[in-house]
């Protein structure tokens, strides 16, 4: 192999993989750049949406066989290598013989047995693809060496550079062969796409899939990694007592700092989180998919950037007794939701929870759905960062505060074109909004609140707040200024449905500007 094919070779697979990192546009936040065709760096653009999502599905889809055999310099067929595709012989041993440095792992259709690991590190362009070919775990007992995993491919003190790993399906259907298929530590240039697991992971071992770029600079993508069927609790596996909960559905951990997308995975119940990015550094963005039912979070986020969209998230079941299921938690960072469903007809935790670590949140163009149980719609925990919310409608039949805004001296929220409602009542929380943080904005609310036991509309108790060009209309008070100080209120409708008053001022509260308001049931001011 000369130089030159060498760089041919690697510049083919650069460009698909920018291709399929067209979504990271969405995290150009940070500063994330693509680069041109000279290989410097220029500012990602910024695409129509829907073009933006077909070039991605293109670039996903139509690489075919040959395109990708022309990016290795050597191609094995498994089978032919000596892996039995009739599923009754491990193949991890020919696996060893053959892997290696620019080398594409073809697996023919078939089915593959595997009871133990396939460990590589300090790799350089390796490929694994299969052609409808189906992994076969052996069952938690039957399992030679560490229990856990399937593919370990780069550790974090060694990691490999240029992975591809697509077209499997993973049986675990059989009893106890829940594992971890791949686990991914690589410096840059990671591709994996269409891994679909069959089966309750119910060995309880790590959970199916943990991915990590190493290097700042690296990009990755993991596209259509299913895992649909969840997993079971711990302790009702074989491995009782050595896991807490038991498996995450797919991982991210403080080793990541470059980034990395998640493009249409979607996941089930897991014991654990559903995808949970624990890194402190590195970029993670989350671009459609579906995850469900996990305890803690089913989608859960930190690092320096993170980005949700057009993603479903749902909480309709609680399969592992849990105290709390949000369906979406920022841990830190600062993270962007767009286009982003929330649906959680049974809520054991909030539908997206804000804590406090993080520096910033936006969430924009977004829809939540909160069954008949106390728990917030959006809860802003007392130290989280400035927080935007645009375009959000939020639909809530319990007991608790659509958005939660907590902290007194935390950075200002604004809340910009947000509707409210559902049938939620004032037995617990009596607020669609509570909000005791000061500086902060509600223009162009839109809040329907009329359940029992005198729900009302919004609550203030901090300072220097602006209320502008919004309509509510609740069972009880709409606007309610307790303890407040430094209120403007303009432009503003407000009426109650049974026996309140328009606007509340408590006898504690300090100056109130009121301009432009229509207030059919009067103010009641106790200063």
């Amino acid at each position: 192999m000369t130089s030159d094919d060498s760089r041919s070779r690697r510049i083919g697979r650069r460009s698909y993989l920018r291709g399929s990192l067209v979504g990271l546009g969405t995290l150009s936040v940070t500063g994330v750049a693509v680069a041109d065709e000279s290989g410097n760096q220029c500012p990602a653009e910024e695409p129509d949406e829907s073009e933006e999502r077909e070039e991605t599905e293109e670039s996903n889809e139509t690489e075919d066989q040959e395109e990708i055999e022309e990016q290795y310099e050597t191609v094995v067929d498994v089978v032919e290598a000596g892996a039995d595709p009739e599923g009754n012989e491990s193949i991890t041993p020919v696996l060893r013989e053959v892997v290696g440095d620019d080398t594409l792992l073809e697996f023919p259709e078939g089915r593959y047995y595997m009871d133990e690991q396939l460990r590589v590190t300090g790799f350089e362009n390796v490929g694994f693809v299969g052609r409808n070919a189906t992994l076969v775990p052996a069952t938690y007992h039957e399992f030679d060496g560490p229990q856990y995993r399937l593919f370990r491919l780069g550790t974090s003190d060694v990691p490999g550079r240029d992975l591809r790993f697509e077209g499997f399906e993973v049986d675990q259907t059989a009893d106890e062969t829940g594992i971890r298929v791949i686990s991914v530590e690589v410096e840059d240039g990671l591709v994996v796409r269409n891994v679909t697991v069959r089966g309750v992971h119910d060995s309880g071992t790590w959970g199916p899939g943990l991915f990590n770029v190493t290097e700042p600079e690296g990009e990755g993508i993991v596209a259509r990694f299913r895992a649909e069927d969840g997993a079971i609790h711990a302790d009702e596996t074989p491995n009782a007592g050595n896991m807490w909960r038991g498996a995450t559905g797919i991982v991210v951990n403080p080793d990541h700092r470059g980034t990395l997308v998640f493009e249409d995975c979607s996941l089930g119940g897991f014991p654990d989180n559903g995808l949970y990015a624990s890194n402190e550094t590195g970029r993670v963005g989350v671009d459609g998919g579906r995850f469900q039912n996990s305890t803690t979070a089913s989608v859960r986020l930190s690092g320096t950037t993170g980005r949700i969209r057009d993603a479903t998230v749902v909480v309709d079941d609680d399969p592992h007794d849990s105290n709390g299921q949000h369906a979406i938690r920022l841990d830190g960072g600062d993270h962007e939701l767009e286009n982003v469903t929330v649906d959680v007809p049974q809520p054991n935790g909030d539908a997206i929870r804000i804590m406090n670590g993080v520096d910033s949140a936006a969430i924009s163009s977004s829809e939540l759905t909160v069954g008949d149980r106390p728990n917030s719609g959006i809860r802003i925990d007392p130290t989280a960062g400035a927080t935007t919310l645009e375009d959000v409608a939020i639909d809530i039949d319990g007991s608790a505060n659509a958005v939660r805004i907590l902290g007194e001296d935390a950075e200002p929220v604004v809340l910009e074109d947000v509707r409210i409602t559902g049938d939620a009542t004032g037995t617990r929380n009596r607020h669609a909004i509570f909000c005791e943080r000061s500086g902060c904005q509600f223009v162009g609310l839109d809040v329907e609140q009329v359940g029992g036991d005198s729900r009302r509309g919004l609550e203030l108790r901090g300072s220097e707040y602006v209320v502008a060009d919004s309509e509510f209309v609740t069972t009880h008070t709409p606007i309610v200024v307790n303890g407040g100080d430094d209120v403007t209120i303009e432009d503003t409708v407000g009426r109650s449905a049974g026996d309140g008053y328009s606007l509340r001022i408590t006898s504690d509260s300090g100056a109130v500007g009121l301009a432009g308001n229509e207030f059919p049931d009067g103010v009641r001011d106790d200063r």
